[in-house]
Formats: C-alpha cells, structure tokens, sequence
C-alpha cells in the first residue's frame, strides 16, 4: 500500500503531514510507504525525509491578487510554471501508482490532485482555514472527503466534510517546564511570553516587538521566534535596544525546532501569534492563553477569519494591525498578564477548543479506506 502525500511550501502544510505519517506508521506498523510530492522547499525537504517520507518534487506557480506590472509578469511565469508542474505530477503519480493522494492544500498541491483525478486515484483533502484558498476550492471538487477544522467552514459540500480540527504533532505536548528552564536559561523571575510569526517569521511583528523591547524584558522573559530571514537583522536590532542587565531575559531563535517548540509551550504563560490554523490549534492544545495578530494580506483574509473564530470562544484576544501600535500593544498584554483569573478562564476554553487528537483520527480513516 502506498499513500501519496501533496501541500504547498510552507510549515503550514508539512508539519500536519508529519503529524498524519507519524499516527499511520504506528497504526500500520511501517507496512504503509509513505511519499510526498509539491514544491522544493525547505521544510519539506528538510523534515519529511527524517519521518521516512520520501520526496519529489515539482513546479508550481502561484496567483498573485492585484494588477500591478510586477504581479502580471509574475502570474504569467507562474502559468508556465503550473502547466510544467501538472506534466511532472502526472508523470510521477503514474509512474508511483499510490493507492490514495492526501492533499493538505496550497498552490503547489494542485497540480497534484489534478493528476490524480485524471488518474482516478482517490484524493482525500484536509483544509486548515474557515475560509478555503483557490486551491482547495478547486481540489475540494475532486475530492472524495475532505477534513475541515473549523465548523463553519465555507465553500464545501456539506456531505464531503468531516469535522477534525488540524493535526497537530502529539510530541508537541510533552514538553517539561522543568527542561525548558534548562534548555532555554530562563530564571522564571517574570512571566514567560511566546512570541510566534509562523515558519517564515512575521517581520511587521518582529518590528512592533523591537519598538517595545526594553519595556517588554522589564516586565516579560520572552522566546521569540523571528524566521530564518529574519534572524540576523533583528538579532543585531535588539543588541542595539535592550538595557543592560535585561539580555538574558530575550531568546532569540530563526525557527524553533520541534523539541525547541515542545518545551515553549511547556513553560510560556502567554502566547503572541499570527492566526495560522497550524500554531492555532497547537496553542490551544498546550492550553496557553494568546493575542492574536493576524495576517492582513493572507488569502481571502483566512488568518481574520480563523482568530475571530478561536477568541469567539474566549480563548484569546485578537489585535488586528490596522488598529495596532506598539505601546497599545504593551498595555493590553501587561493587563492581560495582571489578570490570572481572566488567563485560567482562556486557557480553559484553549483546551475545550482544542482537537489534539485530529492526527490520528485522519490516519486511521485513511487505513480503513486502504482496508488496512
């Protein structure tokens, strides 16, 4: 048996697939092969060969919105790109024959699933977001079901859906607060804040963070993931701007790895983030208490729709950047922070929202499928 995995080039996409391989390799017991096929990059290259997924890739190109000259060039390259994308997917799902093609959405899965469909290989489909980017919208006709996370999301037959949450790594949530003391020099003197801007960083949260800085350490420890592009100019920014005496109070980090991530959700008392379904719904497994800053430009605004949707129950607050500066920032969450009955009431409803076992609840409805 052999599943084909597909999603398109961001952390976003990878990590649930991992979540997803991991559940089926202890439920088939290694007998599943398991392989990706998407976009070159450098999660997917990186992580999914270390969970026994072997990868392919292929070309993929992406719509970009408005009518500048720049994104007219660029939607014509990626046309080209699309179509060399589809020949190479369809190439490589012949040739591959998997029994199943689990898509987890994105420009680069398409080419994919087309291939699929014209192949008459079953195609399962997982969206992450209330509202569905063109991709899966597309995909989600050609798909037999399709895995949705949150209960009002748009566009899809109702009879496809099926109501999971977004996998999540298990191991996520084995952290110790005790090891995460050690692995990241924290004294534990002030309350410890987590600040995520998803795989790639998020530069205007990185920017809002910096203008605070020496206000934030007086009164927070802080883990602060900036994103592998960013990392050096922050690093050398916050050198400039942190007093002295307040440096070992900030951890900088490009990216967190998973044993990194597992033990800041142990130890963090609060929780900075843009609303990606996939920091999401790991947030409200650790049961952590967050501001949520979305991405204004994500497409058809998903990462708005997402945080209204989670703090609707109460979990967190939502600042949206059209209305945000940077002291406003600092005295919401030093008033948040102040306030340990109104952080247990959100880290309650954190845990009530949270689907920590979606993972293997797709896993194992893919075996059935297989009739393994």
């Amino acid at each position: 048996m052999k599943i084909l995995f597909t999603g398109g080039g961001t952390g976003g996409h990878v990590f649930p697939i991992i979540a997803i391989a991991r559940e089926i390799q202890k439920a088939s017991q290694g007998n599943i092969e398991l392989l990706y096929l998407g976009p070159k990059d450098e999660f997917a290259m990186l992580l999914l060969p270390e969970e026994g997924i072997r990868v392919r890739t292929i070309f993929a190109g992406k719509m970009r919105r408005g009518f500048s000259p720049v994104n007219i060039i660029l939607n014509i390259l990626d046309f080209f790109k699309f179509f060399l994308g589809c020949f190479q997917a369809f190439f490589w799902v012949f040739i591959e024959s998997p029994d199943l093609i689990f898509s987890k959405g994105g420009y680069g899965s398409l080419p994919v699933v087309i291939s699929g469909k014209i192949l008459q290989t079953p195609i399962f489909l997982h969206e992450s977001d209330i509202v569905p980017g063109l991709s899966n919208r597309i995909s989600g006709k050609m798909a037999l079901e399709i895995f949705i996370s949150f209960p009002k999301t748009e566009y899809f037959k109702p009879e496809k859906m099926i109501l999971v949450g977004n996998p999540i790594r298990k191991e996520l949530l084995e952290g110790s607060k005790e090891y995460a003391r050690e692995l990241f020099r924290l004294s534990c003197k002030k309350p410890v804040l987590l600040i995520l801007g998803g795989s790639q960083g998020a530069k205007r949260i990185n920017d809002l963070v910096l203008l605070i800085l020496p206000e934030l350490l007086q009164s927070f420890e802080v883990i602060h993931q900036v994103g592998i592009k960013n990392f050096n100019e922050v690093e050398a920014e916050s050198k400039v701007v942190i007093k002295k005496g307040l440096e070992k109070d900030y951890h900088i980090f490009p990216f967190l790895r998973e044993n990194q991530e597992k033990e800041s959700l142990a130890i963090a008392d609060i929780v900075v983030s843009r609303a990606g379904a996939g920091f999401l719904f790991e947030i409200a497994a650790a049961g952590l208490p967050s501001i949520l800053i979305p991405l204004p430009e994500a497409a058809q605004g998903h990462q708005v729709s997402n945080a209204y949707a989670y703090a609707q129950k109460g979990a967190a607050l939502v600042m949206e950047e059209t209305n945000l500066t940077p002291h406003f920032f600092l005295e919401r969450l030093k008033l948040l922070i102040s306030r340990p009955e109104v952080l247990a009431k959100m880290r309650q409803r954190a845990k009530e929202f949270a689907r920590p076992h979606a993972a293997r609840i797709v896993a194992n409805y893919l075996l059935e499928y297989l009739g393994s």
